[in-house]
């Protein structure tokens, strides 16, 4: 212990850090030994601090104390509150110093960050693959398993993601949330409004390297260019 500023600090000889308080010091430790001393009884997931394992166990119980008091919705941390309430107030707090974008949370941040940095922690541990994300390692790995949670409690087909999933359903609900601005035509998939408004702008993005011809959809250009690399192109 050292003397500063008239009180008693606690000093880590690993890090350096100081904590005038002994309790704090002492779970400070813990980040450096690996002690976990507080068990979940219901899962066994151990924790380094009691806050910790109150927030985790709240998982088993469902309790959400943390009620936004804008739209009453609930959340089991205060940070995931502090988190959403900025969806209402639209603060953005971390900015990122590269480019200049902000976000509301400093997960959020770091995520974006890899993507100036390059940096891919999260590895696949079947073909070695990377991804910046935990969640894109996640929907990767169903590709080795076949795994695929999310199912159409209507047709029954199962999926790998749920976006597929969200995409699927709106076949048995005709729902059609893309809209073309031009002429009001609907659509159940965003990629297919984005083809749809070549028809009207005349834009053709996909270009033969054999003749240069031009076309609105890439499989009018695969199917184009087997005739074309047999030098007896057709038009479509």
């Amino acid at each position: 212990m050292s003397e500063e500023l008239g009180k008693s600090s606690y000093d880590c000889d690993i890090c350096e850090e100081s904590f005038f308080e002994e309790s704090k010091f002492s779970q400070h430790k813990q980040i450096h030994t690996g002690e976990k001393p507080y068990p979940c009884d219901i899962c066994g997931k151990s924790f380094t601090e009691n806050s910790g394992l109150t927030k985790h166990k709240r998982i088993h119980t469902g309790e959400k104390p943390y009620s936004c008091d804008i739209c009453c919705k609930s959340f089991s941390n205060d940070s995931h509150l502090t988190r959403h309430i900025r969806t209402h107030t639209g603060e953005r707090p971390y900015p990122c110093d590269i480019c200049g974008n902000s976000f509301s949370d400093d997960s959020s941040l770091t995520k974006h960050k890899r993507i100036h940095t390059g940096e891919k922690p999260y590895h696949c541990d079947i073909c070695g693959k990377s991804f910046s994300q935990a969640v894109y390692l996640t929907r990767h790995k169903r590709i080795h398993t076949g795994e695929q949670p999310y199912r159409c409690d209507i047709y029954g087909k199962s999926f790998s993601q749920t976006a597929n999933l969200t995409t699927h359903k709106r076949v048995h609900t005709g729902e059609q949330p893309y809209h073309c601005n031009i002429c009001g035509k609907s659509f159940s998939k965003k990629g297919i409004l984005s083809t749809h408004i070549l028809t009207h702008t005349g834009l053709k993005p996909y270009h033969c390297d054999i003749c240069s011809k031009s076309f609105t959809q890439k499989h009018h250009l695969i199917r184009y260019k087997c005739i074309c690399s047999a030098k007896d192109p057709i038009v479509v």
